[in-house]
């Protein structure tokens, strides 16, 4: 019985007061208030939903415990002991458990015949390391390219990894894919990430905005254009998640200087940053929400996040891995929607949303298709089934729980 309320309690937040009381034994209790223990379990199980259970096993007399799949990849363990009445005495909450499943396996393979190879470029005064992908032999001006951009602020590289989350490889198997398709990509760590690193702003990466980022990606795109393979009026750029932000607000401020004006911009995206970090805490407590909201304040009216914020919202926030704060003040100013109302008449657009994309549901989505309607842009709106935010097969919804099904 307690297994399944905390199973339930993970993906129907905020959990009350009330429930506190009703779950949890008097010795429990004694050491910390109802409304101390929701707190603390709405802090620690933010972001956690899309459960699957896994497995049950009882090492002890009085104690289960539980394996629960997160949209279908990241897998934690809990173990709850009951106390004579079968009430719960004990709670362990958050024990990561590392993949059992190789992220090779999931990769599709580089096409026959097409290579993977290291390259570097200058970009706001950094090298910048990344991966270009093409085929061996091929005549000149005859290949479609594409740039691979990689969301997730500043700790984001290359293959879309980070230290968080080390084997998503969801860019290299986007640039695997494009190979499939004749299409060459590159991809690179941007400033922060991967190989690349804080270069010149190590000593105050705080100082990095926007700009940099920008700098990078149109640099990049400027390196796929000029090799002898490409053919420069088939090209593309490619933002996943926030960098969709990015790929948007660069063709703005490089539009005047590109070469080739029928480049085809392939993107999908949220609405402002600030906006989805404040809302991925609106299901947790009260304290929490508000916390938030000073913080997306204090960022648009500073550019810096006030001191004092409790762990959840300052996670959420986290200089080393969604942007420096400069950086996040900056990208938040951005609405996605507004910027590609005002792209040019003939470029072509790839839109893509999923069913059960944690982060970016179809209907945040669904502004950016108006605004790309309002510019009379030529635009391809994807919905995928199934997919999660990382672009893989997202298993969370088979025996997906709901609350009459049984769980013991």
């Amino acid at each position: 019985m307690q297994a399944r309320w905390v199973l339930q309690a993970v993906d129907r937040q905020p959990i009350s007061n009330a429930e506190v009381r009703a779950h949890f034994g008097q010795a429990v209790l004694a050491h910390a208030t109802p409304a101390q223990l929701a707190e603390i379990l709405n802090e620690k199980l933010v972001g956690y939903a899309r459960v699957r259970l896994v497995s049950i096993t009882s090492s002890r007399p009085n104690t289960l415990a539980f394996v629960m799949s997160v949209r279908g990849a990241q897998r934690f363990e809990v173990r709850v002991g009951v106390d004579t009445h079968g009430l719960i005495a004990d709670l362990e909450t958050l024990r990561e458990i590392p993949p059992t499943t190789s992220a090779a396996s999931v990769i599709p393979a580089l096409a026959t015949g097409w290579v993977a190879r290291p390259v570097t470029f200058q970009a706001g005064g950094v090298t910048i390391y990344g991966t270009y992908t093409h085929p061996r032999t091929a005549a000149a001006r005859t290949i479609p390219a594409a740039v691979l951009l990689a969301g997730s602020g500043t700790a984001t590289g290359r293959n879309g990894n980070n230290l968080r989350q080390p084997d998503r490889d969801t860019l290299e198997a986007v640039a695997n894919w494009l190979s499939a398709d004749g299409v060459a990509s590159l991809r690179y760590d941007k400033l922060g990430s991967g190989q690349t690193g804080w270069g010149r702003y190590a000593a105050h990466p705080e100082r990095a905005g926007i700009k940099v980022y920008e700098q990078e990606a149109v640099a990049a795109f400027s390196i796929v254009a000029r090799q002898p393979q490409v053919n420069r009026s088939r090209l593309a750029v490619v933002g996943h998640s926030e960098a969709a932000v990015r790929v948007i607000a660069r063709d703005r401020a490089d539009r005047s200087r590109a070469k080739d004006p029928r480049r085809r911009p392939a993107r999908a995206g949220p609405r402002p940053d600030a906006e989805l970090l404040r809302a991925g805490t609106g299901a947790v407590s009260p304290s929490v929400r508000q916390s938030a909201e000073r913080a997306v304040a204090s960022l648009r009216r500073t550019g810096r996040l006030p001191g004092g914020l409790p762990a959840a919202v300052v996670n959420g926030f986290d200089p080393s891995g969604n942007g420096t704060q400069l950086e996040l003040s900056e990208i938040d100013s951005y609405d996605p929607a507004t910027l590609a109302a005002k792209l040019p008449s003939n470029a072509a657009v790839l839109l893509t949303c999923s069913n059960v994309d944690e982060y970016f549901t179809c209907s945040m989505e669904d502004r950016i298709a108006t605004g790309v309607a309002k510019a009379n842009a030529k635009i391809d709106f994807v919905h995928l089934d199934g997919v999660d935010h990382i672009l893989k097969e997202d298993d969370a919804r088979v025996g997906y729980l709901e609350p009459s099904a049984p769980v013991l």
